[in-house]
């Protein structure tokens, strides 16, 4: 019976080591595994290649993103912008997805703020946020929004601004004096680049009308009595512009109806 039970002890050794080789191939597979977990997962970018004031009149901003590679048909792109009274990042706007491109549309007052875009994760890809981008939008705005800074003139000057009730857009105004007189009203345009007047005479004759930087003249026209004209002007860099209307000839003295407009990013 000895020789059998060694026989037997023998043949469990021998199955032992045949079994022994099939430790390597879990461990291979164990550290394959590990290793693909340790690569970084594929990343999307996005990025804000345009944007731009498209309608002055109503706030437009447009912005166009790129996004690498593209997400899928039709995915929500979020745009956000600095509020810098809360300190933190406000969506104000969304676009969606068209192949790699997304356009977004937003009314936005007259302002300089920080933009970005963003887009959520999608297997195998990160969520993904662009570099933020300062932008000046400049709006039209009623030329008397923030009211009159000084008014002042010759022979009982009157600048006489529509009431917000009458006139809300804060643009109109009208401006008299006594024969041979003149009027002027200060405004303050800091962070505004151009000026549109309308000008209405109802003089019985003719007037002057200028723009001023502070109290030096820049431009002026010469309007005849009861005639229509308009006096536009760059104002980059002026903060106190100055409208001003002066008898050159009239019976009962100069009387100007303005609709005056700033472009501005405030």
């Amino acid at each position: 019976m000895r020789p059998v039970r060694a026989v037997a002890g023998l043949l469990v050794v021998l199955l032992a080591g045949c079994a022994a080789p099939i430790a390597p191939a879990d461990s291979a597979l164990s550290l394959g595994s590990r290793a693909s977990a340790s690569v970084a997962a594929p990343t999307r970018t996005a990025k804000i290649a345009g944007i731009r004031t498209t309608d002055a009149t109503k706030g437009v901003i447009t912005v166009v993103g790129t996004l690498s590679p593209e997400p899928k048909a039709g995915t929500r792109i979020p745009l956000h912008q600095w509020i810098p009274s809360a300190k933190r990042w406000q969506e104000v706007a969304h676009g969606y997805s068209v192949g790699s491109s997304v356009t977004i549309t937003t009314v936005q007052p007259g302002s300089i703020r920080t933009y970005r875009i963003a887009i959520g994760g999608q297997a195998p890809y990160q969520a993904a946020i662009s570099p933020m981008i300062s932008f000046k939008h400049y709006v039209w705005r009623g030329f008397f929004k923030k009211g009159l800074l000084f008014a002042g003139g010759l022979g009982q000057p009157q600048f006489n601004v529509v009431p917000p009730k009458q006139g809300p857009r804060r643009a109109e105004a009208d401006l008299l004096a006594d024969q041979g007189g003149y009027v002027w009203g200060d405004v303050d345009t800091t962070g505004c680049s151009y000026v549109r007047n309308w000008l209405g005479n109802l003089t019985d004759g003719i007037v002057r009308v200028s723009l001023h930087n502070g109290t030096k003249a820049m431009t002026s026209v010469r309007m005849g009595q009861e005639t229509e004209t308009w006096l536009n002007y760059k104002i980059d860099g002026v903060t106190r512009l100055r409208l001003q209307v002066a008898d050159v000839r009239s019976g009962y003295g100069p009387y100007v109806a303005v609709d005056s407009i700033l472009l501005c990013t405030n």
